[in-house]
């Protein structure tokens, strides 16, 4: 499989959705995390991530125009112990329950499905950081089945003993549309490299300028548990 680069593989897509980026450091000594959000409507739009204790939520950006909170008012990152949670949707509490009750990534995820959102269906994508000395992480997309209401498909994604300066993206969309089609394929090979400030400009810099809304990024130290965390939101 190729081996991108992140932001020539945004800049040249106008609407990747929310994007979910799990990987290795080039250095070897980090974990790195990063999600973003993009948005069509004014109320997608209208948003801001701020911190939540070790992680993120989603906050209306102006609480007056706010208009429907269930599909875009979330935690897309919570921590436990050692292990990060990132997803795009509320499935993060689902992957965090399950988790503190000795549950799998994995079965957290067979009870969920893709957002009620016809006729987009967007899919939900969730990722598990492990950052115990070692790096292992785990990726997944619940997808419609070709636009089909009643069918859903669930792919996981296991990576254990990551590659130096390499990482793994999926995003929901895999473009504009209307209906807007869902990603295709495995998640998308990616190097991963630069300071934290530049990794995290680089991104923001490639994300379509009218529909991006907000980008997390995280470096987690493996041998020290310390991170480093950025946030960019277009409303400040």
């Amino acid at each position: 499989m190729e081996l991108n680069c992140l932001s020539e593989y945004l800049s040249g897509n106008r609407y990747p959705g929310r994007g979910i980026l799990l990987g290795k450091h080039v250095d070897g000594k980090s974990a790195v995390i990063a999600y973003f959000i993009m948005g069509r409507s004014e109320n997608s739009r209208n948003r801001v991530f701020v911190e939540d204790g070790q992680g993120i939520k989603t906050k209306a950006f102006d609480e007056s125009k706010l208009t429907d909170p269930s599909l875009i008012i979330y935690a897309p990152v919570r921590v436990l112990d050692k292990t990060t949670v990132v997803t795009n949707g509320d499935q993060t509490d689902t992957v965090y329950e399950a988790l503190q009750v000795g549950k799998t990534f994995e079965e957290a995820l067979r009870t969920r499905t893709f957002e009620p959102d016809a006729p987009n269906f967007t899919p939900r994508i969730s990722g598990q950081v492990l950052a115990d000395g070692d790096l292992s992480y785990k990726m997944s997309i619940l997808k419609s089945d070709n636009g089909r209401e009643e069918s859903v498909l669930r792919f996981f994604y296991e990576y254990d003993e990551p590659i130096n300066g390499e990482g793994h993206f999926i995003h929901t969309y895999q473009c504009d549309g209307n209906p807007i089609p869902s990603f295709e394929g495995e998640p998308v090979r990616v190097k991963v490299e630069g300071d934290i400030d530049t990794f995290t400009s680089n991104i923001w810099n490639s994300l379509n300028a009218d529909n991006k809304v907000s980008l997390f990024t995280r470096f987690i130290d493996l041998k020290t548990g310390e991170t480093q965390s950025r946030i960019l939101n277009k409303n400040q």
